[in-house]
């Protein structure tokens, strides 16, 4: 009977972590702006940027010397990086997500470098650098 009991509790606490991101990662985000081509992954091509233009530039963080270009990422906002001022997060609980197409190189200001429609949809755009979660969905 214990045996029963400790699989199902293993199974519920697997299910809510899938359901709400125990795998995720922790970093930090901030907006780029036009023009956001050529880029590193598809060059010129318009047909890389995804519906709502929600994209994304990696940093050597999840780079992989190219392998994330096309990959897509859940991004979460936490809360501001300067936790002096009011949290810039729009809704805590909702994320989106955005396809990699570019590498951010040395001038990175985050783990993720989000497009302006990106960034606007999960933080104030004002805030400039946002504490994250970000999953490889």
């Amino acid at each position: 009977m214990a045996m029963v009991i400790q699989t199902r509790l293993v199974f519920i606490l697997w299910s809510l972590c899938a359901m709400y991101g125990c795998f995720a990662d922790v970093g930090t985000a901030a907006s780029y702006s036009p023009p956001y081509v050529p880029t590193e992954c598809y060059g010129n091509d318009q047909g890389q940027f995804p519906a709502g233009n929600l994209f994304a530039a990696a940093s050597d963080a999840i780079w992989d010397n190219g392998a994330a270009c096309g990959r897509q990422y859940s991004v979460r906002c936490l809360s501001g990086t300067n936790q002096k001022s009011q949290n810039p997060c729009l809704n805590n609980t909702d994320s989106i997500v955005v396809k990699i197409v570019d590498y951010c190189s040395s001038d990175c200001q985050g783990t993720l470098e989000l497009s302006a429609d990106a960034f606007r949809d999960i933080a104030d755009s004002a805030a400039g650098t946002i504490n994250i979660e970000y999953d490889q969905v």
